[in-house]
Order: structure tokens, then C-alpha cells, then sequence
């Protein structure tokens, strides 16, 4: 079974690529979407205890969070302490399951895969990316977004001209999603067509 590591910087159209996956019949982990549950339940204790005072009704506030922990890396480092162990343990289960239903490739979406050492997990890393001019209006169409809010952000990934030379396969969103399908097409059929072995540098 191919693992293939998927990753982008904000606005890069990341999530909407996962969905393509999706579309093709492929598996995919949802990284952030397991941080979302985790926030409703495993990991409400650990992070109050952390950092008191970021729950409401039983939740994690992600904005009360959010303010506690950006822009101060000793912060994020205690919190992702926290999380990450927790989140690995959801994907593994994810890949047991997957493995067991005889998937020949599985997508690990996860938007911080280089910065957290996540490549090192998988077969091949796809790297979403877009200009930067479309980027940046992305983000800031998005509610409660400011300029300030995206380059603390920004701040904190692995800029994107580094990420597009580490990658085994690039998705350019930036010339519209019909696009980026026929190109996470070719990905799928790379990966898991009959009789192919797919061509990834280390």
C-alpha cells in the first residue's frame, strides 16, 4: 500500500485537492479534521490543564487557543506535545484499517508535514501550491482573516519555494480545480494503476 503525504501552504487549496482525492476512490486522513474531534474530546483535559481557561461548554475554543499559542513557539511547542502524540495514533489506526481493506494507496493529509517530520512516514509527498498573488487572496476572502493573522501563519510553515523542491509531485491549484483533477488523476494512476511502480526520489 502507497502512502502518499499531502501538504500545502494556507490557501493553496490544499483541502479542496484531499476532496479530489476523495473523488477518486482513494482513502484520506484528514490531519486537521482529527485535531477538530480531538478538540471536542480526547485532548479537552490535557489542553486545559496546559492552558487554562481555552475551554467553553466542554470544547476547546479554538480562537481563545489560537490567541494563547501563536506567535509564541514555546506555547505551540507544549501544545503540540499535547496533540501530535494524539493525532498519530488516529492516522495509524486510519492506515491499519485501510491496509485491511486492501487499499492500494491511501492519502495522509497533513498540513504541516514537513515542519513536523511527516515525511519521513510516507512513500511520496504531493505538494499543493498556487501563486502567491492568488494565495493571498484566498486567505484573506476567508472571515476574521487579516494581513497581520496570515503572516503569523506564514511565519510558522516552511515557505512554499521549499516545499515545491522537496516535493515527488506538484498540484498547481492556480489554474483552477478541472486542472488540478486531471493532475491528481495522473497522480492516483501513477501510484496504484495495474502493473505500475510508481517513481519517487528519495
Amino acid at each position: 500500500m502507497w502512502i502518499l503525504g499531502l501538504t500545502g501552504s494556507i490557501g493553496m487549496g490544499k483541502s479542496a485537492t484531499a476532496g479530489l482525492f476523495r473523488a477518486e476512490g482513494v482513502p484520506v486522513y484528514d490531519a486537521d479534521a482529527a485535531v477538530h474531534a480531538l478538540y471536542r474530546g480526547e485532548a479537552v483535559a490535557p489542553v486545559e490543564a496546559a492552558f487554562p481557561g481555552v475551554t467553553r461548554d466542554g470544547v476547546i475554543d479554538r480562537p481563545a487557543l489560537s490567541a494563547r499559542v501563536l506567535g509564541d513557539a514555546a506555547a505551540m511547542k507544549r501544545l503540540e506535545a499535547i496533540v501530535h502524540p494524539l493525532v498519530r495514533a488516529q492516522e495509524m489506526a486510519f492506515l491499519a484499517k485501510a491496509r485491511a481493506a486492501g487499499a492500494r494507496l491511501v492519502v495522509l493529509d497533513i498540513p504541516l508535514l514537513f515542519e513536523t517530520g511527516g515525511e519521513r512516514r510516507v512513500h511520496a509527498v504531493a505538494v499543493v501550491s498556487a501563486p502567491a498573488a492568488v494565495q493571498k487572496r484566498r486567505v484573506l476572502e476567508r472571515s476574521g482573516m487579516t494581513p497581520e493573522r496570515f503572516e503569523a501563519i506564514l511565519a510558522k510553515q516552511l515557505p512554499d519555494s521549499l516545499k515545491r523542491t522537496r516535493a515527488h509531485f506538484l498540484i498547481d491549484t492556480g489554474r483552477g480545480f478541472d486542472s488540478a483533477r486531471h493532475q491528481v488523476r495522473g497522480i492516483v494512476r501513477a501510484l496504484s494503476g495495474p502493473g505500475r511502480r510508481p517513481q519517487v526520489r528519495d
